[in-house]
């Protein structure tokens, strides 16, 4: 079993940035893909960036050139950095890897960017 905590979610401004982390605990040994997610109210959740256990990103059109994933493999932990934070970024943002065929998820960060 996988369990995933996000941290670093909040209030920031028009231009601002965030990171945002999620670590992996239980008994894992050699975790997949991992990557992140966002949500907002009466949307699909949208994919936000991913990154495989190789290093290899792949991102939403629309955070390209903003955000950047990265993961530490012995710290079992992703992390996305968001830059130039937009209002249309706000959103609930879930992480999730992928482990012995199986997909887990957090419970998510609230990002808000508001003035």
């Amino acid at each position: 079993q996988v369990q995933l905590v996000e941290s670093g979610g909040g209030l920031v401004q028009p231009g601002g940035s965030l990171r945002l982390s999620c670590e992996a605990s239980g008994t894992i040994f050699s975790i997949g893909p991992m990557g992140w997610y966002r949500q907002t109210p009466g949307k699909e959740r949208e994919l936000v960036a991913t990154i495989a256990s190789s290093g290899d990103t792949n991102y939403a059109d629309s955070v390209k050139g903003r955000f950047l994933i990265s993961r530490d493999n012995a710290k079992k932990t992703v992390y996305l950095q968001m830059n130039t934070l937009q209002p249309e970024d706000t959103a609930v943002y879930l992480c999730t890897v992928r482990y012995r065929g199986a997909d887990y998820w957090g419970k998510g960060t609230l990002v808000t960017v508001s003035s």
